[in-house]
């Protein structure tokens, strides 16, 4: 098909997959512990369906975990195969007083589409479904679709699936539609991310609690005593203060402050944190968060000491560093600086690996050309990503001759996992065409098997 063809089918299809794309936002797809999973499995169902309507052969399947979706179509005499993932379970909504209507029926407001998992990352199967539609019977490439069930909950049978119908999705090309682009009208391919390490720390200076008054002054809080450790994870600019932690200042874009505090949503006179350019705290650096505390409501706490407190840390780990290590290092941290001696314990959660992608040869010309078209002449960028797709590491280990393409639906403004959540719907037809250009380039490129 040409690319006016393509044009045309897109434009003529993006009512229907809009359509398709808030019937799935309708279903709560929820694959964290507590949650009721039946609908996640409705969610799968309806994915499987939506592939059938391309003419896939698709089955749903598992690994100790929330259901996947694989659908498949051979490619013609001598033409590449390309997997395109995504995955079809979504955030929690967390308070719902925050969402200005309700997170599972979408709603469009100046030109965006509202909803939990309406940009994260249903548009991104979407996306490929437009693509499919687009070409109907005449797709110039044999295609594998990958749709995950438990991405936003860590992806812990991913591994799993991926050996055990590593023979059935092996591909050439793999487009991971799961990250941003730079700014709406700018287009981009995602070359590194960050890894991460969470994991819980809990103080504690008391058998039990005691009287505020008759003990306070001599006897330390654990409230007090967690505080006072959590502030040594940085120094006083910010910079994570973490011995033994890969950091580096390589970013080849930057990300104006003004730009910046208003995507970010800065609350007015508050300051960065860290040193450098802002694109090297956010992509080729480690990151420390405090995600929550375990200690008595203010409501409810009495007067008394706190023997015990507990927090969550969150470490974002810079292409480069090794979760194994960063998280003795920062384990060694909390061990070393426990004020007034007290006991320390420091519990693991989970990690995912950084990742670097070298954006060269013929396919990523293929999908620069096809960006660049689909956003009328604007070049895209090559950007890091200071979140985390722990699973690309994956992908390169077990496809390694494939080429791995990390696109995106979203935009700075998309409020992915936080409340308001939402899809520039211009921003998506974009990303739909592109993704079909992307497909007929890589067929033209005459892009071997390599398998």
């Amino acid at each position: 098909m040409t690319e006016s063809e393509l044009r045309e089918a897109v434009t003529r299809e993006l009512p229907g997959v809009r359509a398709d794309l808030e019937r799935l936002v309708r279903i709560p797809g929820i694959a964290f512990e507590g949650f009721d999973h039946s609908h996640v499995e409705r969610s799968a169902e309806a994915v499987a369906e939506l592939l059938r309507g391309c003419g896939l052969d698709v089955e749903i399947v598992r690994a100790d975990g929330q259901p996947a979706v694989i659908g498949r179509r051979a490619a013609p005499p001598g033409a590449p195969t390309v997997m395109l993932y995504a995955h079809h379970d979504v955030q929690p909504v967390g308070d719902r007083a925050l969402w200005e209507s309700d997170p599972f029926e979408p709603v469009e407001r100046d030109g965006r589409l509202y909803g939990r998992g309406a940009a994260d990352d249903k548009a991104g199967i979407m996306a490929h479904v437009a693509a499919l539609r687009a070409f109907g019977d005449r797709l110039p490439v044999g295609v594998v679709l990958f749709v995950e069930g438990e991405e936003e909950y860590g992806s812990d049978s991913l591994e799993q699936l991926l050996a055990d119908h590593r023979e059935k999705i092996a591909s050439d090309v793999i487009v991971i539609a799961d990250s941003t682009n730079w700014d709406v009208g700018v287009p981009a391919l995602t070359t590194s991310l960050r890894g991460v390490v969470n994991c819980f720390v809990e103080v504690r200076t008391l058998h039990h609690a005691v009287h505020s008054g008759m003990f306070g002054g001599a006897v330390p809080d654990a409230l007090t005593t967690l505080v006072r450790l959590l502030a040594t994870l940085h120094d006083d600019a910010g910079n994570v203060a973490v011995e033994g932690l890969v950091g580096r200042d390589e970013a080849i874009v930057d990300y104006p402050e003004d730009r910046f505090r208003a995507e970010a949503g800065l609350a007015e006179g508050v300051r960065l944190i860290g040193s450098g350019r802002i694109t090297d705290r956010l992509w080729t650096r480690p990151a420390l968060a405090v995600l929550g505390i375990d200690a008595p409501a203010t409501a409810e706490a009495p007067n008394a000491l706190v023997p015990a407190a507990k927090a969550k840390l969150s470490l974002r780990l810079a292409p480069g560093d090794e979760p194994k290590q960063a998280y003795l290092a920062l384990r060694d941290h909390l061990e070393r600086y426990a004020p007034w001696g007290a006991q320390v314990d420091v519990t693991f959660e989970h990690d995912g690996a950084p990742c670097v992608i070298d954006a060269s040869g013929p396919v990523f010309d293929a999908a620069r050309a096809a960006f660049r078209a689909a956003w009328d002449g604007t070049d895209p960028v090559d950007i890091g990503v200071g979140g985390s797709i722990p699973f690309i590491a994956t992908f390169q280990e077990m496809f390694p001759q494939a080429a791995i393409l990390v696109t995106g639906v979203e935009d700075p403004h998309a409020r992915a996992h936080g409340p308001n959540e939402s899809l520039h719907l211009g921003e998506f037809a974009r990303v739909c065409l592109a993704e079909a250009l992307l497909l007929a380039k890589v067929a033209e490129a005459g892009t071997a098997p390599t398998r």
